[in-house]
């Protein structure tokens, strides 16, 4: 389950970065007449991610007036307001998938490869809109740059420990030498962590960040995974 959760993550928030950096001026804009505009797929992902998303569990998108309006209609409304609906259908998405449990059916399965499936498909789709409008999407543009900073052992010490973000995802943190390491549950190998704060860290092989948190007792209480556009907040559980 947790391979479809990251999947959604990783085409979700590109779907959102690029609806974001495409100007207002050009929500109407499509290649051809026959083609959907930047706003008709926009309207359109949110409703297909509420009727796809509510396939996983008992949970269901409570209907408004203004969603029983036509598609042309919707697809004229505000940048601001598109975005910001998309935003809300994904975070049903995400809770949805948190409440399904395992893949337990074929039925199960099948919807969530459809999910996932029209997430990308249509970040394939908005993407190549981007290019013709001289825009790049975000899957191609670099890394924001980073700059390490020294801590010494005994600061770093203070993270190491076992962090549960997910069922069936943990990070286990450790000290080697003088650096952090963290090596996700999901069977990569161990990545150094570096020191952007004291309490900000991030990786070179992966636009990947973390943040680690404090209680009032000034022990590590748990730490916030930053990627694929989203926060994954784990406890810190050994």
């Amino acid at each position: 389950m947790l391979v479809f959760e990251r999947f959604a993550d990783v085409y979700g928030s590109r779907l959102v970065a690029a609806f974001d950096s495409i100007p207002a001026g050009r929500y109407d804009y499509r290649p051809t007449p026959a083609q959907q505009s930047v706003g008709y797929i926009a309207q359109h992902l949110e409703d297909a991610n509420y009727a796809l998303c509510e396939r996983f569990s008992n949970l269901k998108h409570p209907r408004a007036a203004q969603d029983s309006l036509a598609d042309t209609v919707r697809a004229r409304w505000p940048k601001d307001t598109l975005v910001e609906r998309l935003r809300a259908s994904l975070r049903f998405c995400d809770s949805a998938l948190d409440r399904a449990g395992g893949v337990r059916s074929a039925a199960l399965a099948s919807s969530l490869l459809a999910f996932e499936t029209d997430l990308a498909e249509h970040y394939s789709q908005l993407a190549t809109y981007m290019r013709l409008l001289g825009l790049i999407p975000p899957s191609a543009l670099p890394p924001k740059p980073r700059t390490a900073i020294a801590l010494s052992r005994a600061a770093l010490a203070k993270y190491v420990g076992l962090y549960r973000l997910a069922p069936g995802f943990e990070l286990r943190v450790t000290l080697k030498g003088d650096s952090l390491f963290a090596q996700a549950s999901t069977g990569n190998g161990p990545v150094q962590l570096w020191p952007e704060s004291p309490g900000d860290f991030f990786v070179k092989e992966a636009d990947a960040q973390v943040t680690f948190k404090w209680g009032a007792r000034g022990a590590v209480t748990g730490l916030v995974l930053h990627q694929y556009g989203r926060d994954r907040a784990g406890a810190k559980v050994h």
